[in-house]
């Protein structure tokens, strides 16, 4: 039974994880009869959201460690504490979390920079050959941390120009993707599909996770 580790960025499309995204994700690894390990910075998020009115909620904090134990109901652990040993591969979920608490892509585009510990596990699954699953917004975390490992590799957030551009800035090769599929970069075993950076709908993000979920199983050793 293959272990994979499942990085949270909080609770909330617009401030942390999207919950859609995250769950799909977790549904598909236990049907897969996977052993999941989840996890999340403990820190602070930029900032906070309403979901509601899709304003920012001044003067409110969160904590991305407390909220994304939300949907993992508690089963959760600081990522600081998990060592790429400790896993057979890593997926990470999308939302505005993913480039607002994981990195700061949102705001420095490609000269983000990754949280340490986010980094650092990440490189270590990387350098050894375990496979990473990157859905969304979250293949432009990856794209930062293999231009730190200077690594060039193909992923894909679907069909957005600029945030492509971006990527490929970060030395990354964008591959365009439709919703329901993936693109897998079997060299360094990173898998990627866009969800819902195009999806419309939920079924439409759950094909191309679900077949994400798969290829980063069939790649583990």
């Amino acid at each position: 039974m293959p272990k994979v580790g499942v990085v949270l960025s909080g609770c909330g499309v617009y401030d942390g994880t999207e919950v859609h995204e995250s769950v799909i994700t977790l549904l598909a690894l236990n049907r897969a009869g996977a052993e999941v390990q989840c996890m999340a910075p403990d820190m602070d998020q930029l900032h906070v959201i309403n979901h509601l009115t899709g304003e920012e909620a001044t003067g409110e904090t969160r904590n991305v460690l407390v909220e994304a134990a939300r949907i993992a109901r508690g089963d959760i652990v600081d990522i600081a504490t998990v060592k790429g040993g400790d896993l057979d591969a890593l997926i990470f979920p999308g939302g505005f979390g993913a480039a607002k608490n994981l990195c700061d892509f949102a705001v420095k585009g490609a000269d983000c920079s990754v949280n340490p510990e986010v980094l650092r596990l990440t490189k270590e699954m990387v350098s050894a050959k375990k496979p990473v699953g990157v859905i969304c917004i979250a293949p432009a975390l990856m794209a930062k941390v293999m231009e730190d490992a200077k690594v060039n590799v193909n992923l894909t957030i679907g069909t957005d120009e600029e945030t492509a551009s971006t990527i490929e800035e970060m030395g990354s090769i964008h591959v365009s993707c439709t919703v329901q599929d993936f693109v897998v970069d079997r060299e360094n075993k990173i898998v990627s599909t866009p969800a819902y950076m195009l999806a419309n709908q939920i079924s439409e993000a759950a094909d191309g996770i679900e077949k994400l979920v798969q290829e980063v199983l069939s790649l583990v050793d």
